[in-house]
């Protein structure tokens, strides 16, 4: 194991950790494709299940031993030992949940081979898929690629414009599922509709607008591959998605609630076309 103790916030060991934002962690050039940040543990143990690679790990003395195991004694991970003042001092705030690894990022899967994949994990030959459009909380993002494990969707898409799924928060927030459901990122929103269109997906946006059926008769349809499509918080789904879209969809509200935070209305969706 590669044990290394500094003491010294400033030391160049730590740069990857030193109050570094998701697009700066993004645009390091070394390693090719930048890094993104793990925190805990549990996080970090389904990054690496999930064929991740730590560039180092940032630990306090007492977690030192439950990382080492996690990593394997064969590692050639490094492995930074601070005191909890230093990893503070460091990182911006008070770390908590024992360790961080800074992680390489993945290469993302083109969107044909995505869902070439989800067709052939799908269950009896039903497909569903989640697109995030341009959503922009970190948690929200993280709450429904959580959402997306738990209720069986067999892939997510984020569009250009939407939140990092690999944001520290929304790694948290997702408990690491992000590691488990397959995801790739949009290169052209909305004109690749018309590639889920062509794979046989029906693309049903959850919308307030009008025209729009309930779940429910959305459910009563059985669509054999369904793609579901959430807008971003506040605005929700833009025009020119809106204008394209197989089905708009809304959920029914009572009690002079018109709409839920998108995380939760996942879950509702999710759980309702199972």
């Amino acid at each position: 194991m590669h044990l290394e103790y500094v003491s010294d916030p400033a030391d160049p060991r730590l740069a990857d950790y030193r109050n570094l934002t998701d697009t700066a962690l993004r645009r390091v050039q070394e390693p090719a494709g930048g890094l993104y940040i793990a925190e805990s543990a549990k996080v970090i143990e389904r990054a690496i299940n999930a064929g991740h690679k730590p560039r180092s790990v940032l630990v306090q003395q007492r977690w030192v031993e439950g990382i080492a195991e996690l990593l394997g004694q064969e590692s050639d991970t490094r492995i930074i030992v601070v005191t909890d003042d230093v990893a503070e001092a460091v990182t911006g705030y008070a770390v908590h949940r024992g360790a961080l690894a800074a992680m390489h990022r993945p290469q993302m899967p083109r969107l044909a081979d995505l869902l070439s994949a989800a067709n052939e994990s799908a269950d009896a030959g039903r497909s569903r898929i989640a697109i995030l459009e341009n959503l922009t909380d970190h948690a929200n993002v993280g709450g429904a690629f959580r959402n997306a494990a738990a209720l069986g969707i067999d892939a997510v898409l984020v569009t250009p414009s939407c939140a990092d799924p690999l944001y520290r928060r929304s790694v948290r927030v997702s408990m690491g599922t992000v590691f488990q459901v397959p995801w790739t990122r949009i290169e052209s929103w909305p004109a690749d509709i018309e590639l889920l269109k062509d794979a046989g997906y029906v693309v049903a946006g959850m919308t307030l607008g009008e025209g729009a059926i309930t779940l429910d008769e959305l459910v009563v349809e059985d669509h054999e591959k369904l793609a579901l499509v959430f807008g971003t918080e506040g605005d929700g789904i833009i025009p020119a998605t809106d204008r394209v879209l197989a089905r708009r969809v809304t959920i029914p509200m009572m009690g002079g609630v018109d709409s839920l935070n998108v995380a939760a209305a996942s879950a509702v969706t999710f759980y309702a076309t199972r």
